[in-house]
């Protein structure tokens, strides 16, 4: 169980921010000057270097994202640049791909973060240039959406394995669909039928949290409140629902604790997004209390799950049924261990928890202050270990930013170097990037700038 520091407060991280940033800045160099880009999007590393894995394009808005938010924190114009020609030059592919579930994350990690410093006036507000970042934004909210799959009880976007999956990831991704809407954007579908993108991605997110979350209700003999499926199946001829599934977890009946990273951050990014909606809007389709409770029940049963089941710095291992942690003893009271001999470790996670965390705790902020400080705390507690070693990577030479990083342990795709038993050392894409994002999150309220959301983009 994390360990949290009470004492904590944003301004302790001053100094570590700004050291993390010259990392990052260097991090960033090296990529662009050493990796061959013809070789695909850089997707984790390989005892140091970057390399592609061929599973789907969901990296590359990560990459040239991150060099927007190097700016974003320093100011240093090269990574603004580097950012927005990249951009241009290859997301449009993202924005029109209809195979994918990860829009949110590719397009909302490039044109959102442009469109969002020209709203902010950090960058000039060219007007063309904002209604071309706009319109990408708009697409990419429509095609997510219209990756649909109608069941008995209401609908999901499914994910790249077809019709009949649901991935617990893609509530992150309904990010698209959010900022979509709220730039005056919907789906036009057969015969010419509006279908409101709020309204979808908030029936993907009931979905989600009525199917891959679980709430100590009994739905199977390991129903653990907060416990989350990777993938949930559906019969797509009758509508029904038929098991939990996993892709990169152990087991369907154990939770890989990067999906369980996702449903945090996501859900409870939603919520704030649901605060700028007008309540006329939302009765619309569905009454307002009733929407904020089933997210506020799924954003609180996976980050208590998260409390629960990581060790006291905050570092969760890559699945909580991993069958090797049972070599570790009490691993759940010692903090986590990256150079065990059984089971890895997932800083990515843990990064992406974070902020979670964190977003969920300001959201709290007027609601209920005791839960308030305690995700609060747990988020800075969890960012803390995360900008120190052994996972900060200040290794001149190696790519990476955040070291301990997994990908894909069931396909054995992660790097295991000499002398070791398990994966570590390496770090990702996704990793790297979501640790500069509650990085940039905690700076600019250091700074006391605008608070930082997915869809200040839009409005």
């Amino acid at each position: 169980m994390i360990q949290i520091n009470s004492d904590l407060v944003v301004e302790d991280f001053d100094e570590k921010l700004k050291k993390f940033w010259e990392l990052s800045g260097e991090k960033i160099r090296l990529i662009e000057n050493e990796y061959d880009h013809d070789l695909g999007s850089p997707v984790f590393t390989v005892n140091g270097k970057y390399i592609s894995r061929g599973w789907t394009e969901w990296t590359q808005g990560f990459e040239y994202g991150s060099s927007i938010l190097q700016f974003d924190a320093t100011g240093d114009k090269q990574f603004l640049e580097l950012g927005r020609k990249k951009t241009v030059e290859n997301m449009a592919g993202h924005v029109s791909h209809m195979g994918v579930h990860d829009h949110g994350f590719n397009n909302l990690s490039t044109y959102g973060n442009l469109l969002r410093l020209m709203n902010e006036n950090k960058i000039p507000g060219d007007d063309w240039e904002k209604e071309f970042y706009k319109l990408a934004l708009k697409i990419s909210g429509a095609v997510q959406a219209s990756r649909w799959t109608n069941i008995k009880d209401g609908g999901y976007i499914y994910s790249f394995n077809g019709p009949h999956s649901l991935f617990v990831d893609t509530i992150r991704s309904c990010r698209s669909l959010s900022v979509s809407h709220a730039l005056g954007h919907f789906l036009q579908d057969e015969q010419d039928e509006p279908v409101s993108l709020l309204w979808r991605m908030i029936e993907h997110a009931r979905i989600t949290g009525k199917y891959a979350i679980y709430y100590g209700e009994g739905r199977d003999a390991f129903d653990i409140c907060g416990r989350t499926a990777h993938e949930s199946i559906f019969n797509t001829a009758s509508g029904e629902y038929r098991c939990p599934n996993t892709q990169q977890g152990y087991s369907p009946f154990s939770t890989w604790t990067r999906g369980l990273a996702w449903a945090m951050l996501g859900f409870a990014e939603e919520l704030e997004f649901l605060e700028e909606i007008p309540d006329d809007e939302l009765e619309i389709l569905r009454n307002r209390i009733e929407i904020e409770e089933f997210f506020l029940k799924a954003a609180q049963a996976t980050c208590d799950f998260y409390i629960e089941h990581t060790p006291t710095d905050g570092i969760p291992y890559w699945d909580t049924g991993a069958p090797g942690l049972v070599n570790l003893g009490d691993y759940r009271n010692s903090p986590a261990h990256p150079y065990n001999d059984y089971e890895p470790v997932d800083s990515s996670a843990a990064a992406i928890a974070a902020q979670g965390l964190l977003r969920l705790g300001k959201y709290l902020s007027t609601k209920n202050k005791s839960q308030s400080d305690h995700y609060w705390q747990t988020g800075l507690t969890v960012v803390k270990t995360l900008l120190d070693e052994p996972y900060l990577n200040q290794e001149t030479n190696h790519q990476g930013l955040l070291l301990h990083s997994i990908y894909h342990r069931p396909n054995g795709w992660d790097y295991i170097p000499d002398g070791s038993k398990i994966p570590n050392g390496e770090s990702s894409m996704w990793g790297d990037y979501h640790l500069r994002e509650v990085s940039l999150y905690l700076q600019k309220m250091i700074n006391s700038e605008p608070y930082y959301t997915f869809f200040t983009c839009a409005l």
